[in-house]
């Protein structure tokens, strides 16, 4: 019996001590400070989005550093380490996070060596301490609207040229209708500027159907003696007027695949501009061969030549190195750009070498057609 009474004692001491600990223990943990969880740095899925995004995307925490970025916004240049560039996209996301409204904006971003980028931005909040910013690099449709501008104006003030010259010849004529030799003088005048306006409108047409440079569904085998030929033959009469020696030296079987107007119309463009700008007296030389897998095209001339500066931008729509010689001939401004455009239609590419005084050459390298022994008629 006593020894039962021993035995509840000491589990009762027990008990008590044990009691006491996590009394003491709660006590403790009670009294240090509580931290809550930590909240996750994006919401769950958000790099999964990011993603999938075709706009490049950032997201952007309470301090303006970088939390999460996709590949695109990195190599666009608006992600630097954990910093958004430009300046201006970090105004709009401060802007956002001011009053929560969603915004846009167009942002130049500096590019190292190279033209800036023109990049559209969307910028909204994503959480109540995260920014959204959703970027998309416009640069290629800001350069083909200031293209298609420049090109809308140009041809407006290349239109308005002859036909105001036309409207002007025919009040000429008709105040100077009892003057044969007069009204001989301005018709003629007159067909020549229906002439120049006349080919204007074809090149235009012809720029149009080339500028995707897409090859041709017209594409067939051309022998290239024949084609360099016409070419000659369609300047030989300007180039007699002007005393040019034209001559034009081909490889024998020589063929290319490709659209024959089209390279028909580039050639002669080439050998047109050769005789135009040459002067009387000089040389122009028409040479093709074979090199490698190519087939190249050269029209050389010894004529005013085209100083390097401007040699990037020749083959532009409407660009004259020399614009008063080029009214006074009658160009357009838009044979280089046909040819280039023709070239690369057919597979090819331009080459231009010219020093002032010296003379210019220009080189169509298309590829080489081989006879195909099934070709062969039986």
């Amino acid at each position: 019996m006593e020894a039962g009474w021993l035995l509840a004692g000491a589990v009762g001491v027990v008990a008590g001590a044990l009691i006491t600990f996590l009394w003491r223990f709660d006590e403790q943990r009670q009294s240090r400070p509580v931290e809550p969880p930590a909240a996750p740095d994006v919401p769950p899925g958000t790099e999964a989005v990011l993603s999938a995004l075709a706009s490049s995307a950032v997201v952007v925490d309470a301090s303006d550093e970088v939390l999460r970025a996709s590949a695109p916004a990195v190599a666009m240049g608006i992600v630097r380490g954990d910093t958004l560039h430009p300046e201006e996209l970090l105004t709009l996301v401060r802007q956002v996070r001011r009053d929560g409204e969603a915004r846009e904006a167009d942002v130049l971003v500096p590019v190292r060596r190279s033209a800036p980028l023109h990049v559209h931005a969307r910028v909204a909040p994503l959480t109540s301490r995260l920014i959204l910013v959703l970027a998309e690099d416009r640069t290629q449709a800001q350069r083909v609207e200031t293209i298609r501008r420049d090109f809308v104006a140009n041809v407006s003030h290349e239109l308005k040229t002859p036909i105001g010259a036309i409207k002007l010849l025919a009040e000429a004529v008709s105040e100077a209708r009892d003057d044969p030799a007069a009204v001989e003088r301005f018709s003629s005048r007159m067909i020549a500027e229906g002439d120049r306006l006349t080919r204007l409108v074809q090149q235009v047409i012809d720029l149009s159907r080339l500028q995707n440079d897409v090859f041709s569904d017209e594409a067939a085998v051309i022998k290239v003696g024949e084609l360099v030929s016409e070419a000659c033959e369609h300047s030989m009469t300007d180039a007699e007027a002007k005393g040019i020696d034209l001559r034009s030296t081909t490889e024998p079987d020589l063929s290319i695949l490709g659209d024959r107007a089209q390279l028909h119309a580039a050639v002669s463009n080439l050998v047109e501009n050769a005789v135009t700008y040459s002067p009387e007296g000089a040389r122009v030389a028409v040479t093709a061969a074979r090199d490698g897998e190519d087939v190249k095209i050269t029209v050389a001339d010894n004529g005013i030549g085209i100083p390097s500066s401007e040699l990037d931008r020749i083959f532009e729509r409407f660009y004259r190195v020399d614009p008063a010689r080029a009214r006074s001939t009658g160009g357009t401004g838009l044979g280089l750009s046909i040819v280039k455009h023709v070239a690369a239609s057919n597979g090819g590419t331009v080459e231009v070498w010219s020093e002032p005084g010296l003379g210019s050459s220009f080189t169509l390298v298309l590829p080489a057609h081989t006879h195909d022994l099934d070709e062969e008629t039986p």
